[in-house]
């Protein structure tokens, strides 16, 4: 089985090769250049607690039921009411990232809410229109799966890749798009968002067209290779681990920072495929 392994694995490392997408990084931008972040409206939400109405509520609904914690039909998200929903589900977020679970935008929560991410959900919704939002997983302080534990066939895992618009079989096909872009999954513009990619055997893996990528450890700047070795665990299956930051799988990533595998990320795979 290990040979197997290591084959699935060997696709994940392909975006540790050499500078692959060279192509694709932006210049860099003057060192005191500040970009206004997708984010930007949470530092009005300082406080804001159940019975609050203020703007950037709504935008706040929007962003936790994009990433799972409350669906989308639970009340209108056009409004700008702080109601019980709300509160549920900020305090959702905060349990799943050990925040103190008060149901207050407190300085904690904006603070760790504000960092760029991978826009794959955190946990799965039975009311979204996709048919991979169809359930919610328990919590767990390991690595997680996708419902029903997808992965890639014995008769699929010579895994190749490709850029848009490539659509060869057993293919990643990795592209970079911006806004509503097709797949419920729309991109936020710089800062937020930063990817996301689909469960076996779907094989897309989407990049955010409005950040400034770069490849390595660049101050304040965000690695693509980070990125997208994070992305590829989504697309052999691995779900997010919100419990250590160490991971891969965590969605959360530090401008400035280079990660590469962890223990629990190839645990992981070694227990999905075993």
């Amino acid at each position: 089985m290990e040979p197997k392994f290591l084959q699935l694995l060997s696709c994940i490392l392909l975006l540790l090769l050499p500078n692959p997408f060279s192509l694709f990084t932006h210049a860099a931008d003057p060192p005191d250049a500040q970009k206004p972040s997708a984010m930007d409206f949470l530092q009005t939400l300082i406080g804001a607690r159940k019975g609050t109405t203020s703007k950037g509520i709504s935008q706040l609904k929007k962003y936790l039921s994009h990433l799972g914690y409350m669906n989308r039909d639970d009340d209108d998200q056009t409004n700008d009411f702080f109601d019980d929903n709300l509160e549920l589900a900020v305090k959702r977020y905060q349990t799943s990232f050990k925040l103190e679970v008060n149901g207050i935008m407190d300085a904690n929560t904006i603070a760790k809410m504000s960092r760029a991410r991978c826009g794959v959900p955190d946990h799965y919704s039975h009311n979204r229109s996709h048919e991979l939002y169809l359930h919610i997983p328990a919590f767990s302080s390991h690595y997680t799966f996708f419902p029903g534990e997808p992965k890639w066939p014995a008769t699929k895992r010579n895994l190749t890749y490709s850029f848009k618009p490539g659509s060869r079989t057993h293919r990643i096909k990795i592209s970079f798009e911006v806004g509503d872009h097709g797949d419920v999954q729309p991109f936020d513009g710089p800062g937020g968002i930063l990817a996301h990619a689909f469960p076996p055997t779907d094989g897309r893996l989407h990049f955010d067209g409005d950040e400034a990528w770069v490849d390595g450890a660049v101050a304040c700047k965000i690695d693509m290779q980070t990125v997208g070795l994070h992305e590829l665990g989504h697309i052999l299956g691995l779900e997010h681990n919100t419990t250590h930051e160490i991971n891969i799988m965590s969605p959360y990533i530090n401008p400035g920072q280079r990660k590469s595998l962890a223990q629990d990320d190839i645990d992981g795979i070694r227990a999905l495929y075993r």
